[in-house]
């Protein structure tokens, strides 16, 4: 029974020494061991053997990233309000020898010291370089920590403030004065937008009124214009439409006399047509006699002569001829009609009076076309018939 006791009390310590000579570090991490109470090594990760009952691990630690929140800090800027401060710092290990044994706790010592570089950079800001500043005291602040803590084997890598707190009294004045701020910026940006849109208006109607003067101004020209094209082509109507008359007129006494001249009239015809004419003469109110002239006897005896009235073989102007057409078997002299209402005038179209040039009227006053000479439109004597034309034709006796 002892001996079984023996093995026990042996395997027991064993293991004890077995446990006490191996020691297994994890991945980043490390441990700082001391032999016989002094600083012997830094084991890194993986199996490491130490010496039982001599070497002891003192700590272990951490060697990735850390985060430390430190709570709010009440701080007193240089216009002497008191603001209260978070902040965010972010840290490395790289020697732990150094973090073991250059200060007792490194947390703390960090937050005593972000306690009091805070301070020392706020004081020299007011509140308002305080609130707006964070990037310059992020800054100033890593700088301090990471510069004081190397000896510590720690790197600050950046510290960030999270919040800044002002008193209640402050930020209901920081309110009221933004909303103040604010409303002075939309009070002046209202004015801004009725003085542009009064400005856009003004320049809406003055264009409106310029182009309405304009339109007003192209439409008296036109219609100027219209009025003295109107006149133009209407006094050349007329001056067609006399021509032609007097064309026809000429053709008619042409026509006429030609008519008398084919049919040979004689005094009998001269006394008929007399006679017809006095009723015309005695017509009237203010007719209260006639005398009957000296020539009225000498004019019957005409007329009963061309009654054939003397002898039986005298003929009267009432017979036909034997050429059947009463103008006892003349032939007869057509006249040709084809040009009598031919116009010597250009069409309208072709009119210089006629054409208005629309694309000029926006740039300059339009040219006012020139009228046409007469010479283009008036008739040559050559188209008049004159006064040899309209005389009467010769007979055979050479009389007219």
């Amino acid at each position: 029974m002892e001996a079984i006791i023996a093995l026990v009390v042996v395997a027991l310590l064993v293991i004890v020494v077995v446990a006490k000579s191996v020691a297994i570090v994890p991945q980043a991490q490390a441990k700082v061991v001391e032999r016989l109470g002094r600083y012997s090594r830094t084991l890194s990760p993986g199996l490491n053997l130490l010496v039982p009952f001599v070497d002891r691990v003192r700590a272990t630690i951490d060697l990735r990233e850390q985060v430390i929140s430190f709570p709010p800090q009440p701080v007193i800027t240089s216009d002497n309000l008191q603001v209260g401060i978070d902040t965010v710092v972010y840290f490395q290990v790289t020697d732990p020898r150094l973090a073991v044994y250059g200060i007792a706790n490194y947390i703390t010592g960090m937050e005593q010291l972000t306690t009091t570089t805070l301070r020392n950079v706020v004081g020299g800001l007011n509140l308002e370089g305080t609130l707006t500043g964070r990037d310059g005291i992020n800054s100033q602040l890593r700088e301090v920590l990471d510069g004081t803590t190397g000896p510590w084997g720690l790197r600050v890598a950046r510290v960030e403030i999270k919040a800044i707190d002002p008193p209640p009294t402050i930020r209901d004045s920081m309110e009221k004065q933004m909303r103040a701020d604010r409303d002075k910026r939309a009070i002046i940006l209202q004015a801004e937008g009725q003085r542009q849109s009064a400005i856009t208006t003004a320049e809406g109607q003055k264009a409106a009124a310029i182009l309405s003067a304009e339109g007003k101004k192209q439409s008296a020209i036109l219609e100027a214009e219209a009025e003295r094209q109107s006149r133009i082509l209407r006094a050349e109507g007329e001056r067609a439409a006399l021509f032609l008359q007097a064309q026809g007129q000429a053709k008619s006494i042409e026509t006429v006399f030609q008519a008398i001249h084919d049919g040979r009239p004689d005094q009998g015809l001269l006394a008929y047509q007399y006679l017809q004419t006095l009723p015309q003469i005695a017509q009237g109110d203010a007719n209260k006699m006639w005398i009957v002239p000296s020539e009225f006897s000498k004019a019957l005896e005409g007329l009963a002569r061309m009654g054939g009235g003397e002898g039986e073989g005298a003929r009267s102007w009432l017979d036909v001829g034997s050429g059947g057409d009463g103008a006892g078997g003349t032939p007869e002299r057509r006249i040709d009609t084809s040009g009598w209402f031919e116009s010597q005038l250009p069409p309208a179209a072709a009119q210089p009076e006629a054409r208005i040039e629309l694309s000029s009227l926006a740039d300059t006053t339009p040219a006012m076309p020139t009228p046409p000479p007469l010479s283009q439109v008036t008739p040559t004597p050559d188209d008049v018939p004159s006064t040899a034309d309209l005389a009467l034709p010769e007979d055979e006796d050479g009389q007219r």
